[in-house]
């Protein structure tokens, strides 16, 4: 009786990817061209929105400045209110977060917040932040929902910490006026101010900023002793 051959048959190599190992790299690779669209297309979408305002923007016209399908679009955001809300996460929020992340004065509160406000002022006159806050103030009262959304995450906060630097300010003795804790709207409206003049009336009268700025705190604080 002769003997079968019992030649063992190689079993196919298998391979564990290691963490971060070159199996990883594709996945790396996806989940960065991911953030890549993701990013233009939050670009695109400030553009268009800054263009045409929120109403008449479409997502169509989002995804041919970004280079996208549509469809890719749904793929990230749910709707044009998702993506104008990422856009303000994204733009406006890490602004007014700085305030709140800001340690405590070891000058005076006054230096801290000009410092602080003229530093927004920089940031958001004149520049694409500027142009997102007219079109929030213009199109809010017609979309409750992007104005809420506004609200909660910029203008709460930033009300916020300009409340915390004027009851410092009281304490310290720097600010008489108790009441203006109430307002602190009072303390940021030259900011505002300026954004707004910057976009209707900047060509007929250009407005120095932050002249403006020391004026209105030394209406607060007192006018700066010189030396």
């Amino acid at each position: 009786m002769s003997k079968k051959s019992t030649r063992a048959v190689a079993k196919p190599a298998t391979h564990t990817p290691e963490v971060g190992g070159e199996a990883a790299a594709p996945a790396s690779s996806r989940a960065a061209r991911a953030a890549e669209r993701r990013a233009a297309i939050v670009e695109a979408a400030m553009e268009e929105f800054i263009a045409r305002g929120f109403a008449a923007t479409r997502l169509d016209d989002i995804a041919r400045r970004a280079g996208v399908a549509k469809g890719t679009i749904y793929l990230h955001f749910k709707d044009k209110e998702s993506m104008f809300e990422e856009l303000v996460r994204t733009v406006i929020v890490p602004v007014v977060a700085r305030l709140n992340a800001l340690p405590p004065p070891t000058g005076s509160v006054r230096d801290l917040i000009e410092a602080f406000a003229g530093n927004f002022i920089k940031e958001v006159m004149g520049t694409r932040r500027g142009d997102l806050v007219r079109l929030i103030v213009a199109e809010g009262p017609r979309f409750p929902a992007v104005a809420d959304f506004y609200y909660r995450e910029v203008v709460s906060r930033g009300m916020a910490g300009m409340r915390a630097l004027i009851e410092l300010g009281i304490a310290r003795g720097e600010i008489h006026q108790k009441n203006l804790a109430r307002f602190p709207q009072i303390l940021v409206a030259p900011a505002m101010i300026a954004v707004i003049w910057q976009s209707l009336f900047a060509r007929y009268a250009p407005l120095d900023a932050q002249d403006m700025l020391r004026v209105h705190l030394d209406l607060i604080f007192g006018e700066r002793r010189t030396t």
